[in-house]
């Protein structure tokens, strides 16, 4: 049985409906990540598991249980927010046992757990420094501390790396994910950040629009996008509108098509696309950007209608990029790595 359960869960302030009909299963010691635009209703659906908000239709159980209508304090649940709410007054020490002591646990029960966590996140010589005495990626480490001595069913984080510039971010990222790995504690994470959601998930729950328009393992969701939202949202994606007759596409470069006839949408990856200079089979066009990215090169072919189309290309030690302005042919590298969807672009 899954560990924590959403059953169509809807929400909305006045008029404005949030969330709707939230469905998601999670299972034991398992990490997934609500990751959509702003204001697509993840931390909406994160704070509704939390207690901080009601929803309006639906259930959220945990462990079998229905905890929709409990209050925070009584749900197994822990929180992590996106600026830490540490306690400038307290010291480490006393800022991961806060909730254990206004819990009244006893004082040696408080002193063991409180240690066992700064083993746990590394910071056992911290424990007296106050949280303005720590670094970003420090102050994050005890936010997540203070949490976990709690022992909760569930970890909620939301973006948690905001305020951490991009080098830590991603030394960071990893941190956490053997972190959660070593506890073992089933978490929902919150992010914007698709390269955050790859790197820290076992799956991904694409959010739009209040609604999850995909759920599956971040290569899933990368290679099988089932949607151009979804495929233009996670990572880098060419969206060719084509028409699809008699099972293949009237594109320059024809590909198979597995779905009725009629408009799609045909997705490349920029690292799935070859370009070759002069005219061609495929789609014609002049390189309008070019940019060297150390062991890749990243092109922007203007066709002259439509959106131009991105290739990253590996880059020839001794040979130049080719310039702005040179007529390129661009062809897809491999067709079974192409997706073809029904319906335009961007609906």
């Amino acid at each position: 049985m899954s560990q924590l359960v959403i059953e169509n869960v809807s929400k909305a302030f006045g008029t404005q409906q949030v969330l709707r009909d939230c469905g998601l299963a999670v299972d034991k010691g398992s990490v997934v990540t609500l990751l959509g635009p702003s204001g697509c209703g993840k931390t909406t659906l994160l704070r509704s598991i939390a207690g901080f908000l009601v929803p309006d239709a639906g259930r959220i159980l945990v462990n079998g249980q229905d905890i929709s209508h409990l209050p925070p304090n009584r749900r197994d649940v822990g929180y992590v927010f996106q600026n830490y709410a540490l306690f400038p007054h307290l010291t480490i020490r006393e800022n991961i046992g806060y909730g254990l002591k206004i819990r009244r646990k006893p004082k040696a029960l408080i002193r063991g757990k409180v240690e066992d966590a700064l083993g746990l996140i590394a910071l056992t010589d911290f424990g007296d420094r106050y949280p303005k005495q720590l670094s970003g990626g420090q102050q994050q480490r005890v936010a997540i501390a203070r949490s976990l001595v709690l022992e909760p069913e569930v970890l909620l984080l939301d973006e948690p790396f905001n305020a951490l510039d991009a080098q830590l971010r991603l030394s960071m990222q990893i941190e956490l994910r053997k972190l959660i790995d070593r506890v073992g504690i089933t978490s929902i994470f919150v992010t914007h950040d698709q390269q955050e959601a790859m790197t820290l998930s076992d799956r991904i729950a694409i959010m739009r629009g209040g609604r999850i328009e995909q759920l599956g393992t971040p290569l899933e969701i990368y290679d099988h996008p089932q949607t151009p939202f979804v495929a233009d949202f996670i990572g880098r994606a060419n969206l060719i509108p084509v028409a699809i007759r008699s099972g293949r596409t009237d594109s320059p470069q024809p590909i198979a098509a597995a779905v009725p006839d009629g408009p799609g949408t045909l997705v490349v990856r920029p690292e799935n696309l070859t370009i070759a200079e002069g005219p061609g089979p495929g789609w014609e066009g002049s390189v309008g950007f070019a940019t060297a990215l150390g062991a890749t090169i990243e092109y922007e072919i203007d066709r002259g209608v439509g959106e131009p189309l991105r290739a990253i290309l590996p880059r020839q030690p001794g040979v130049a990029p080719l310039t702005p302005g040179s007529r390129v042919t661009a062809r897809i590298r491999d067709e079974a790595a192409a997706i073809l969807l029904s319906g335009s672009p961007r609906p």
